[in-house]
């Protein structure tokens, strides 16, 4: 496979171009205007941030791509899937307050927001995996399999189950509804927190399997009829029912990898990924701690893999701030991620990801 190719520009300003015109010269010399956006949905997944967390990319980031996308004819709309855990995204009102509170409005960002996967985080489709190992069909958000094309704007950081949240995370778990999420997080079913159980019934009514059981006021689940699909963590007002998270932190990044091949397969994608505070963890904390590395720059390529292992690269040759996270972590290694981060690895999303043929990690770095 010949060497993907991926664009790079730096934060300097002049005072003739500011980074929003940076980031529109650098999406366009690294070709979007080759997909052919005529009348088509155009979804730009990205995260709108968790409250409480100000590390996530500014409204003003996706509103250059959503210009670039309408002015090349595409209709576009900005989206995201509901999180499995507990907080200001669990189902689409709260998402879509916490994304106005954090400033994604069709103002700011000059397009609408839809939550992929519904109110509840149950509006999914079943979409086969090809050449997938752990995963055949992998469970997505609805709004995301319904549109023509997708472009990723991903903020590239740490994380400490996956090594770092890259295009990979971005697509793959995020693209993922609650049933699609609790599969790469876990090789179980969910089970009930007793003491916070109020019997109400809900997860009863909802469950199409009759997997919960209501004994003396208290829920449990039935592990041998659960199928697995999380309505019942949507329903449950008490958030009593949680997803067993025992999966290896390996086999949830080769799961990832298998989720973003299931959404990119069989249409035009373009990614981007903007590596600016660099937080040590997910953005889905309702904090975030001081970067590890200073900003280094944007990034933009049609290869998932080649762009993940481009900025990996490009933080790695960063010095460590001082005081960070990182800073106080062992050095066991001469990469930031799996320092910050021991243990998990990230070179298994990329190594799965190209054996199930979603890219090459071998890419050619230009400057613009």
């Amino acid at each position: 496979m010949e060497k993907a190719k991926v664009y790079f520009t730096d934060f300097h300003t002049s005072f003739q171009e500011n980074i929003p015109q940076k980031l529109e010269r650098l999406i366009k010399n690294a070709g979007i205007g080759e997909i052919d956006f005529q009348n088509k949905y155009t979804a730009i997944k990205m995260h709108f941030g968790e409250p409480g967390n100000l590390a996530f990319l500014r409204p003003n980031f996706p509103a250059v791509v959503a210009k670039t996308v309408k002015e090349l004819g595409g209709k576009v709309f900005l989206t995201d899937c509901n999180t499995l855990y507990v907080g200001g995204r669990k189902n689409a009102l709260d998402h879509m307050d916490t994304a106005l509170e954090n400033g994604f409005t069709t103002f700011s960002t000059g397009c609408h927001v839809l939550i992929a996967d519904g109110l509840k985080g149950t509006d999914d489709v079943l979409v086969p995996v090809k050449g997938g190992e752990y995963v055949k069909e992998a469970k997505i958000g609805r709004a995301v399999m319904d549109a023509d094309i997708l472009i990723s704007l991903t903020h590239f950081k740490g994380h400490e189950a996956t090594g770092f949240g890259g295009t990979l995370k971005n697509i793959g778990m995020g693209c993922g509804s609650r049933a699609g999420k609790m599969e790469m997080h876990s090789a179980g079913k969910p089970y009930v927190i007793e003491e916070k159980c109020i019997g109400c019934g809900r997860c009863l009514k909802v469950c199409a399997h009759d997997a919960p059981q209501i004994k003396n006021h208290k829920t449990t689940i039935n592990q041998d009829k659960c199928v697995g699909c999380g309505r019942c963590i949507g329903v449950c007002p008490m958030d009593a029912i949680v997803p067993a998270s025992d999966e290896t932190n390996n086999i949830l990044n080769c799961k990832i990898a298998e989720y973003t091949k299931a959404v990119c397969d069989g249409r035009p994608c373009f990614h981007i990924s903007i590596v600016m505070d660099v937080s040590p963890n997910c953005d889905c904390h309702s904090e975030n701690d001081i970067p590890i590395v200073p900003n280094v720059g944007m990034f933009a390529s049609f290869d998932p893999i080649a762009l993940d292992v481009a900025c990996a690269d490009a933080v790695n040759k960063m010095p460590v701030i001082s005081g960070s996270q990182l800073d106080k972590m062992p050095k066991i290694s001469k990469d930031h991620f799996i320092n910050s981060a021991p243990t998990t690895d990230w070179h298994s999303q990329i190594e799965h990801g190209i054996k199930i043929g979603l890219g090459t990690d071998q890419y050619e770095l230009i400057k613009i």
